[in-house]
């Protein structure tokens, strides 16, 4: 089943801009190595929520591990912090007590419970609630890539309360090529080699990819990266 289950709304840079002014302009995050271009108050484009989203519950802040068997997935360490933040004519509000999910495949390219073979598993899998300053943090791996489609991670952003409570965000994270290209020389991710498909050649990522960059910083254990979601709740 391809990546084609459209979700959300994508608010043009334009119209964002327009409805704010340029005050929202100057509350964006400092750019940082390979870092997102644009602030949190513009609303982050939507894109496809695909094939391997399941809705297990699991609330935790380190996903590698699998609930079923306790087995925790080999590969680079990534620290991933997602800010969300309600896009409003005011400006940026950050959105407390949201439900935030990733889900993402492993180094060689699995989802869990997607198939036969992962039916029931949970890696690399769950949700944390945002903080008073609208921070989900997550402890994972670097995802790894399966034909077709270029590297990505997968979230859902859930209202659980207040006049929104309901509204759904759904949308991917794109990593820069250069950055794959070395993480994938490494084991457990050096098997499979380079992906097959780049960022350019992704189709989704065509649709709003750029805007979906994680920023990254470099580590002795791996890679932390944070990204600022606009939503319009």
């Amino acid at each position: 089943m391809p990546d084609d289950i459209p979700v959300g709304r994508l608010r043009r840079r334009r119209e964002a801009l327009a409805a704010l002014g340029s005050a929202a302009i100057l509350a964006g995050v400092p750019l940082r190595l390979h870092a997102q271009a644009l602030p949190a108050c513009i609303a982050t484009p939507a894109q496809m929520e695909g094939p391997f989203f399941a809705d297990t519950r699991l609330n935790r802040s380190d996903i590698r591990s699998d609930p079923a068997d306790k087995s925790v997935k080999d590969g680079v360490p990534l620290a991933l912090t997602l800010r969300v933040s309600s896009v409003t004519a005011k400006g940026c509000l950050p959105l407390a007590g949201a439900m935030v999910d990733i889900w993402h495949c492993d180094a060689a390219g699995a989802y869990s419970d997607s198939d036969r073979s992962t039916a029931g598993k949970g890696f690399l899998r769950g949700y944390q609630m945002t903080d008073g300053g609208g921070a989900a943090r997550f402890t994972t791996i670097y995802p790894g890539w399966y034909p077709g489609r270029a590297v990505h991670i997968h979230f859902k952003v859930r209202v659980m309360a207040g006049p929104a409570l309901g509204y759904e965000f759904t949308s991917q994270l794109y990593f820069d090529n250069a950055v794959s290209d070395r993480v994938f020389a490494r084991r457990p991710y050096s098997a499979r080699g380079k992906p097959d498909t780049r960022n350019h050649d992704d189709g989704l990522f065509r649709r709003g990819g750029t805007r979906l960059l994680v920023g990254l910083a470099e580590s002795r254990e791996g890679y932390a990266g944070e990204f600022s979601v606009g939503i319009m709740a």
